[in-house]
């Protein structure tokens, strides 16, 4: 029985045909779904205009001399044309000629970079140096549906120099496939610096405030961990045993257990972590899950004796530093000139209007 209301009245219940609520239920996922297209087939035609319009500036500079007041005039010209559209001002332009700059090849725009929205490609222009840089974290963002924001923060932390480089036995204990990707799923150092604690937290603080920011520390772990739980309980024997915080991987198929040390790595941790992954592998894991990976997170580790601590254990173990405060960022120059740059080059140009810009 549903109720059909009619203005500001409300008609007697009415009965609808059998199996309307669910065809109902479909059609609302196909219109989002064909909302959803259309935003990315817009969005797919804008990139790739503003590229072919950079393309046209750049090819227009090399051949014809054009100087800074073309583009001026150009982004007035536009303006007028299509006065309900926006991103024609001087400034985008010159990201437009950026843009095509950064990115000659016209199939990998086509094929790849139109996947993200035009401000993605801007945060990737200013905050990267290589192209290599750029690739890779288009291609996370891509495939991490990243918003600009959190692409910006994943630049800033340094995301691609930290994937891959903690201390693992993984490649000794792991096949192949499983140990190439369990690798690359942990990161050293682990950026905490959104826990708001100072240098000097003890354990069950920083263990304490990752509950409680979760999703933060989710985003920061990486994608496909899912959190289980905390202090989660091991009886082995006639004793009891507590692992800090245990994660699920997705894409491994396996748990992952997260033991916290405020201090510096000592060689017996390890030890203690290999015996934790024991009882996980007996006692939770399914017979369908891959073997459990552990993960010791130090406020600081010395790699040779990490490396020396994890060479016969039997369990596949990651060491990895965190940092709780953040240190200064580093000045992220690019490859391509910035836009004020840009302007200046644009200034000593043949212009056939005469005056540079002001």
């Amino acid at each position: 029985m549903y109720l059909v209301e009619v203005g500001m009245r409300t008609t007697s219940s009415i009965t609808l045909p059998p199996g309307y609520a669910d065809w109902l239920a479909e059609l609302k996922q196909r219109i989002q779904a064909a909302q959803q297209r259309a935003t990315l087939a817009v969005n797919r035609e804008l990139v790739l205009l503003h590229w072919q319009i950079g393309q046209g500036i750049l090819e227009r500079q090399a051949t014809q001399g054009w100087g800074s007041k073309v583009v001026e005039t150009l982004a007035r010209d536009l303006r007028n044309a299509f006065p309900d559209m926006k991103g024609f001002s001087p400034r985008n332009l010159k990201y437009m000629r950026a843009f095509a700059q950064a990115w000659p090849d016209a199939e990998f725009v086509q094929a790849v970079l139109a996947q993200l929205p035009w401000y993605h490609q801007l945060a990737l222009l200013d905050k990267l140096r290589t192209a290599d840089e750029r690739q890779w974290y288009a291609a996370q963002a891509i495939e991490h549906g990243w918003s600009r924001n959190v692409l910006v923060m994943q630049i800033e932390s340094g995301l691609r120099e930290r994937t891959g480089n903690a201390v693992t036995n993984f490649s000794q204990r792991l096949p192949g496939p499983q140990s190439d990707l369990a690798r690359e799923s942990l990161k050293d150092p682990y950026r905490l610096e959104f826990l708001g604690l100072g240098k000097q937290a003890q354990e069950r603080a920083i263990e304490d405030a990752l509950v409680k920011h979760v999703t933060q520390f989710l985003l920061e772990l990486g994608a496909g961990f899912a959190f289980v739980g905390r202090q989660v309980h091991l009886a082995v024997g006639s004793k009891d045993f507590y692992i800090d915080l245990l994660f699920y991987h997705l894409k491994l198929r396996c748990y992952v257990v997260v033991e916290l040390k405020a201090g510096e790595f000592q060689p017996e941790y390890a030890g203690k972590l290999n015996f934790y992954l024991s009882a996980v592998d007996s006692q939770i894991k399914d017979a369908s899950d891959n073997p459990s990976l552990g993960l010791l997170l130090c406020k600081s580790r010395d790699k040779v004796v990490a490396e020396y601590a994890l060479r016969n254990m039997k369990k596949p173990i990651g060491v990895a530093e965190y940092q709780l405060v953040q240190a200064l960022p580093k000045e992220l120059q690019t490859d391509l000139p910035r836009i004020e740059e840009i302007e200046r080059e644009l200034e000593g140009g043949n212009d056939t209007h005469g005056e540079p810009l002001p």
